[in-house]
């Protein structure tokens, strides 16, 4: 019964935020992310202690750690207002750097990877690709509730992304091969080491681990690493993907994935750096983050 009413609540959430427009569901996440940073202590901690990471002493961290959460918030609201027929108003308001790397990568027919970090609204990405004959594979949580689990995959899939459930390391990496294998694009959100059993990288000055699934799939199946960064720009969106990370040279997987992860967490440092505010994780993320 749980299960039934949460499902029905998301149902009836997306309905309503479905019939707003666009720039009254911007407002409403915005609003909605205020009121959650004045009520939710322990997100509303951990956002300033990212922000300080991010940004030092220095700076406004109680602005941007706000800020943060209002992000969050609308990218809440977006994404249940976001259906197929809203495709076309999500392609006129959005742009995209780097574009003819994405296309050289499409036409090589090798498939490709982006890596993402929890930057404004990640899954624009998927519709622009989609624009330009690209088809996007994500991995998601299978969560307990099924039906919730079925609605997130078959609404992923209206707006171009082919959810993989996390239901077992192997078996997800061989889907994942298999669709690069298929010369389609697998998006990746690696920003956060969910199981903890991830590479040593450091990350904003302190070591901490992350997935190491970007840089394995780009070894063993040779498609480019893109890092990319989606971030909100005013009515839209800007999409940012930066030049495929080299693999580095050897026989030794283990160091050449720990190489090729280290320079993806200083790719991700520079996306972030270039818009803080946007980065909503608000979980712990480095050993010395409160648990």
């Amino acid at each position: 019964m749980k299960h039934l009413l949460a499902y029905a609540a998301l149902r009836a959430g997306m309905g309503l935020v479905g019939m707003l427009p666009a720039s009254a569901v911007r407002r409403l996440g915005l609003w909605a992310g205020r009121l959650w940073h004045l009520v939710d202590r322990r997100r509303r901690e951990m956002a300033r202690r990212h922000m300080r990471r991010v940004l030092g002493e220095d700076d406004d961290v109680e602005g941007a750690a706000r800020s943060v959460m209002c992000n969050y918030g609308r990218y809440y609201a977006e994404a249940l207002w976001a259906r197929a027929r809203r495709v076309p108003e999500i392609l006129a308001s959005s742009s995209i750097e780097g574009l003819d790397m994405v296309l050289e990568a499409r036409d090589a027919g090798k498939g490709m990877i982006y890596a993402v970090p929890h930057m404004g609204n990640w899954e624009v990405a998927a519709p622009i690709a989609g624009d330009n004959d690209i088809r996007v594979v994500a991995v998601a949580e299978n969560l307990s509730n099924k039906r919730i689990t079925d609605w997130f995959t078959s609404m992923r899939a209206e707006m171009g992304i082919d959810v993989v459930l996390a239901t077992g390391s192997r078996e997800v990496m061989r889907r994942l091969e298999a669709a690069i294998a298929e010369n389609k694009a697998v998006a990746l959100l690696c920003d956060r080491d969910l199981r903890g059993r991830g590479v040593e990288v450091k990350f904003f000055g302190e070591v901490t681990t992350l997935p190491p699934g970007p840089a394995t799939l780009a070894i063993k199946t040779g498609a480019p690493l893109f890092p990319v960064a989606t971030y909100f720009r005013d009515g839209g969106h800007h999409v940012v993907v930066k030049p495929p990370l080299r693999v580095p040279p050897g026989e030794n997987r283990r160091q050449k994935v720990r190489a090729l992860t280290q320079a993806l967490a200083e790719e991700f440092e520079e996306l972030i750096r270039a818009a803080p505010e946007q980065w909503h994780l608000v979980v712990p993320n480095w050993p010395s983050d409160p648990r």
